[in-house]
């Protein structure tokens, strides 16, 4: 069915349609709160300085052709927004899918070419005002306490007395509550998921306030498992809220911890030559030892299990699959969600929906031409099985599905994703794949993708620049792109995994 995203997004009341998600009578209350809370006032602490931001305007009219890589962008101002159009047109409805894409830019527009005229742009003004804080120490005299005050100025230009604390007030331990006590900023940062190869880089990302880490082979590389566990630590203590800590350790050619011959004695083998040799009980038991090892060392994600299909053995995922059988999958799937979850280890299927004989796109732009019935038969089988097993997050692969939105990556689509909230019930966590890889840039022209997956109904955005992507997206939702009911729907199912997985009372 055709949309438009900007219109989708402009609709009053909307809640995600993208998402293809109600959310509960107490998100909606939550919900309502919050926006009444944001409402009436935005207070900072302050005696008498303000300084005022530049005016920011953000103007989307671009076009673009992914599958030759250009990209068309007009600006004005500070901000970039591209916008890809798609105009496909399905029995019954009309309209188009818009996808847009924003990063900052400093400097000089770039030059404007373009490949094919757009609709229509959207342009929004806003001017930000910052409040700085001061305040003097707290100073003792015989004995008694004298805590200094300052004042408050809020947009309705009232005062009122704040005492200020030299420690950070505790953050509350329920989710609604702590999604209240969040900024704009801070939610956003909350759907990054960063990457680090060492403890500096991850320390870095989570002082920035970005929600989860994926941790490569490089922070394991050396180290014992008492010096694993204290970078693990250092991670979570220099976290304002919990963070997912995640690995690829798949078994087979993909591992990051059981490479280090000091966390295991070999690397965890592929999960189809383990059956081969053992069955379903020597499945289990692998996923429980590597759940325990995972766990040990602190992590509490691991992004598997492959849910992918392969065609034949010369594709490129089939290394890292079970196998040829969608049903057999399917009862893998099942069998190592359940074990995970059993054992408190988050798991990710990975990656709908379902690579298939597509091409590696780390490196080029993949595209499916097979029609809806080879999903529904095959594909979706394992992702069914795991989501009514209890997996906790879906990630989105970034092959051109040409049945499901012949005009963007799966991991951009807002059809793809609807087709997973609503055909396959999926009520969890959703993320991209690595947008930094080549298809991705390829598709974009090189510009942050960022905004574009959020649109399209991602919870998490993984392993883009946090930094610039967050700050994209709060771009996004003060100027009216991205509503910031859909950001705290997104916010409430990550922190919803965080407390499952006991890093949040």
């Amino acid at each position: 069915m055709k949309r438009r995203i900007s219109s989708a997004l402009a609709a009053a009341g909307m809640l995600l349609t993208s998402c293809g998600m109600q959310a509960t009578e107490e998100e909606h209350s939550l919900i309502d709160e919050i926006a009444i809370e944001d409402s009436a006032s935005e207070t900072t602490l302050t005696e008498t300085e303000t300084t005022e931001l530049p005016e920011t305007t953000v103007t989307t009219a671009t076009s673009a052709s992914h599958k030759s890589g250009t990209i068309t962008t007009g600006t004005t101002g500070t901000t970039i927004a591209s916008e890809t159009s798609r105009a496909r047109t399905d029995a019954g409805s009309g309209g188009g899918h818009t996808v847009l894409i924003i990063q900052n830019h400093n400097g000089d527009a770039p030059e404007t070419k373009s490949t094919r005229r757009t609709e229509s742009g959207i342009t929004t003004t806003g001017t930000a005002q910052t409040t700085s804080a001061k305040s003097n120490t707290s100073k003792t005299t015989t004995g008694k306490t004298t805590t200094s005050r300052t004042t408050t100025k809020t947009t309705a230009k009232t005062t009122a007395t704040t005492r200020i604390t030299t420690t950070e007030p505790p953050q509350p331990r329920d989710i609604y509550g702590r999604l209240r006590a969040m900024s704009l900023q801070e939610k956003a940062e909350q759907m990054m998921m960063s990457s680090a190869s060492d403890e500096a880089a991850a320390l870095a990302a989570i002082r920035r306030g970005a929600g989860a880490m994926c941790l490569f082979a490089g922070a394991f590389s050396g180290k014992s498992a008492a010096a694993v566990q204290q970078m693990t630590a250092n991670m979570q203590a220099a976290a304002k809220t919990p963070v997912l800590i995640a690995v690829d350790e798949e078994g087979g050619p993909v591992n990051r911890v059981s490479l280090n011959p000091q966390l295991r004695s070999e690397p965890f083998r592929n999960s189809r030559v383990i059956f081969d040799e053992g069955g379903w009980d020597a499945l289990r038991g692998d996923t429980a030892e590597k759940a325990d090892l995972l766990l040990s060392l602190g992590v509490n994600v691991n992004l598997g299990p492959v849910c992918d299909v392969p065609l034949d053995p010369s594709n490129y995922i089939y290394a890292r699959t079970f196998g040829l059988d969608p049903h057999e999958t399917a009862d893998y799937a099942d069998t190592v969600v359940s074990e995970m979850r059993a054992r408190g280890l988050g798991s990710v299927l990975k990656h709908f929906p379902g690579y298939g004989g597509s091409i590696d796109t780390h490196q080029f732009m993949a595209y499916d031409s097979r029609d809806f019935g080879a999903f529904t038969g095959g594909d979706f089988l394992p992702f069914i099985a795991g989501i009514n097993a209890g997996a906790d997050a879906v990630m989105v692969s970034h092959n051109i599905v040409t049945c499901m939105d012949a005009d963007h990556p799966a991991s951009l689509s807002p059809e793809v994703h609807r087709i997973l909230r609503e055909e396959l019930g999926f009520g969890g966590v959703i993320m991209t794949d690595d947008l930094g890889m080549n298809a991705i840039n390829l598709y974009t022209g090189g510009q942050n993708a960022a905004v574009a997956a959020v649109l399209a109904g991602n919870d998490i955005v993984t392993f883009a620049d946090d930094a610039a992507s967050a700050d994209a997206i709060v771009s996004a939702v003060r100027s009216g792109l991205i509503a910031e009911e859909q950001i705290d729907e997104s916010v409430l199912r990550i922190l919803r995994w965080k407390q499952s997985l006991g890093l949040i009372e």
